[in-house]
């Protein structure tokens, strides 16, 4: 298959006060592609998705087969406006009204109860759909050209860090999709904060951008899945959510987490790496602004300043990205405050190590 490219980066430009975008002939080139059965790629303000008709069941299964996905892992559907909502749930709690109009458009999802008109292929087999609505408008162009909801995960090979560049997106599924629309670096970096509103109380099911603390700030108290947390995950469970059973975000070397006070991490980090060289592997180890100038492994990549948790977060999966360019084999990380966006940080890296974390005293 060829992979065509639609380069959108100056007609974001262009239509940066319009909240849509105008749709020129060659978005609604890839929203018929969508129509069509086909998949495209395409930008977000969290990460790229790889979109296909949501109410397609054939569409999904391209989905999944592209990325190389377990097919229990739900997709995502994206949606532009709130009155597309009504067709695909069968009730819209209060709590999701809230959210709604607090985050939408924007970085959240939400799991509803589903109608018929979903298929079991788009929602991993079970009753329940996540929607969102994002607010990049390369997304919502593409959604309005297609005219349908876009069930989009990641535009990346199951596994793999998320991508934050059309380049990655190239480097995972050239010649495997119909399209990769490139609208530049996505703003955010990391996936879109997921929260279950069928029960009484809204439970997050995925950290992301919308911290715990300011959905606490809404309701007065969320749950959290423990699952986000745990460093032990249960190898029976099925996803209620994208990313909440499968290993996610992986760089192909073996990957270690360092917790604890930060020269104490750095001395062990060093040692570990020095140790690995001694053994022929090449080291690369995972480290902020602070500390970049202080380690001995053969490449060493700052994700940004510790005190700047957006940074971090939006430069993360970039970093994990570099690790396989220079083939390092043995990568070490620092940890993060597990607070604010820090939970998300954490939860992506703890992913990315197959939850191989070392505690140094």
């Amino acid at each position: 298959m060829t992979t065509e490219y639609l380069d959108l980066v100056e007609w974001l430009r262009e239509c940066k006060n319009d909240r849509d975008g105008v749709i020129t002939p060659e978005i609604q080139h890839a929203g018929d592609i969508i129509k069509a059965g086909g998949l495209v790629a395409f930008p977000t303000e969290t990460v790229y998705g790889l979109g296909g008709d949501g109410l397609n069941a054939e569409a999904s299964k391209k989905i999944y087969a592209a990325k190389g996905r377990p097919s229990d892992n739900p997709l995502i559907l994206h949606i532009t406006e709130m009155e597309d909502l009504y067709g695909i749930v069968e009730e819209i709690p209060e709590a999701a009204c809230i959210l709604a109009e607090k985050y939408w458009p924007g970085p959240l999802t939400m799991i509803f109860k589903k109608k018929d008109c979903v298929p079991y292929s788009t929602t991993g087999g079970l009753d329940t759909v996540a929607v969102r609505m994002p607010s990049h408008k390369a997304a919502r162009a593409l959604i309005k050209a297609a005219g349908t909801p876009i069930a989009a995960p990641s535009a990346n090979s199951s596994g793999r860090p998320s991508p934050t560049k059309a380049s990655h997106v190239k480097e995972d599924l050239n010649g495997k999709i119909e399209m990769i629309i490139d609208g530049g670096e996505v703003g955010i970096g990391l996936e879109s904060t997921i929260v279950d509103v069928t029960g009484e109380t809204p439970v997050m099911l995925r950290p992301g951008y919308i911290t715990k603390e300011m959905l606490d700030e809404l309701f007065g108290k969320v749950e959290i899945d423990p699952v986000i947390t745990t460093l032990h995950p249960d190898p029976n469970l099925k996803p209620k959510a994208p990313g909440m059973k499968y290993r996610h975000y992986a760089p192909k070397g073996d990957m270690t987490i360092f917790e604890g006070e930060s020269e104490a991490v750095v001395a062990r980090i060093n040692a570990e790496a020095t140790e690995a060289k001694k053994n022929g592997h090449v080291t690369a180890v995972l480290a902020t602004d602070e500390t970049k100038d202080k380690y001995n492994a053969d490449y060493v990549f700052s994700v940004g300043k510790r005190s700047n948790p957006e940074e971090v977060a939006h430069n993360l999966f970039d970093v994990l990205r570099e690790f396989d360019e220079v083939k390092a084999d043995r990568l070490f990380s620092e940890s993060f405050s597990g607070e604010k966006l820090g939970l998300a940080i954490m939860n992506r890296l703890r992913k990315a190590a197959g939850y191989n974390i070392i505690k140094v005293d």
